[in-house]
């Protein structure tokens, strides 16, 4: 349940689809930016110390913005940054967005009657305070076997190249194909719900 947001603002850090469709669900209105940043120079070892990282480095990039464009104004109201970040673990290898057409058939051919852990971070951020509030979540996803005309149609699109690991859940080309979900599907899908709104109210 969204909080009164006329007590304050939010800006989405993120230019996914899918995070801007929770986030809309979830009954939030909000403005829309996004972090011009090489996230293949950041690295960690473990998935939940890279989601961690990569969402404070979009804040860090957007707050650099606003500042050195003058767009962020004192305001009565708080203004609230919500960066994210998603990978896919997939026998103990990190899977970001894959770098072609070819990666991304060789993921999701993996996939096909096996399962993948997603991690997603979510990162609060008050630019009136500075108040930092984050964390990820963890879901895991067992597939079906995918037969390769789904597979071809889904690299066909190229939508695969824009989300981590190749794997958008809700696309109707694999949703038949997910048995079962361990976790919440907001979760894979880039945002996870019941954090937000948990770093939301802690934020303030």
């Amino acid at each position: 349940m969204a909080m009164n947001s006329s007590a304050f603002k939010i800006i989405l850090g993120s230019s996914s689809m899918a995070r801007r469709q929770i986030l809309t669900e979830m009954g939030y209105e909000f403005a829309v930016m996004t972090a011009d940043i090489d996230e293949k120079v950041i690295r960690r070892e473990k998935p939940e110390d890279l989601v961690m990282a990569l969402a404070e480095a979009k804040a860090d990039a957007i707050l650099s913005r606003l500042q050195s464009t003058g767009q962020f104004k004192e305001d009565a109201h708080a203004t609230l940054l919500i960066t994210a970040d998603t990978v896919v673990l997939y026998e103990g290898i990190i899977r970001e967005k894959p770098a072609s057409k070819e990666e991304a058939r060789e993921f999701i051919k993996g996939y096909s009657g096996g399962q993948a852990a997603v991690v997603g971070s979510v990162l609060v951020t008050n630019l009136k305070t500075g108040k930092r509030k984050g964390g990820w979540d963890r879901a895991e996803v067992y597939f079906y076997n995918i037969p390769d005309e789904a597979i071809d149609s889904l690299i066909h699109e190229g939508i695969t190249l824009n989300v981590a690991g190749g794997l958008m859940l809700e696309h109707p080309l694999t949703l038949p194909f997910v048995e079962a979900v361990v976790g919440t599907t907001d979760t894979v899908m880039g945002l996870p719900i019941a954090l937000t709104e948990k770093f939301i109210r802690e934020a303030l």
